[in-house]
């Protein structure tokens, strides 16, 4: 289904203001880690908002998340004070690992088996 505007609009301006707010709160670097707010997507009834998390090089997801989620009352909390002038009721907020970079490096280091694999019976030939 295609996003409205208003969708993007809102998904926009939670992405600008929690990226803001995890800088402040130090959530941007955890364990020798980054993280970063990859995307966030909003129900068309603008309740309920998915906030796609990307980690790099940080050893343990599962805790960083955890940490997350036990500090999500006052990410809100700064967010609805934030945001309160622009949208009339806060969604819902649920967090979720965001894992394409993972994917995409299994992806490369797949593929250059493959060529690896194809140079070498190139060369037996």
């Amino acid at each position: 289904m295609q996003e409205t505007k208003r969708q993007k609009q809102v998904a926009g301006l939670l992405h600008e203001e929690l990226s803001a707010i995890f800088q402040r709160l130090g959530f941007n670097m955890i364990d020798g880690g980054m993280i970063s707010i990859s995307s966030v997507k909003i129900t068309p009834d603008l309740f309920d908002a998915r906030i796609y998390l990307s980690f790099f090089k940080v050893k343990d997801t599962d805790a960083a998340m955890k940490k997350i989620d036990e500090r999500s009352w006052e990410i809100k909390k700064e967010l609805v004070v934030r945001v309160k002038n622009q949208l009339r009721s806060m969604p819902q907020l649920t967090f979720f690992v965001d894992d394409t970079l993972e994917y995409v490096d299994k992806m490369e280091a797949v593929f250059k088996k493959i060529k690896q694999e194809d140079k070498s019976s190139d060369q037996q030939d």
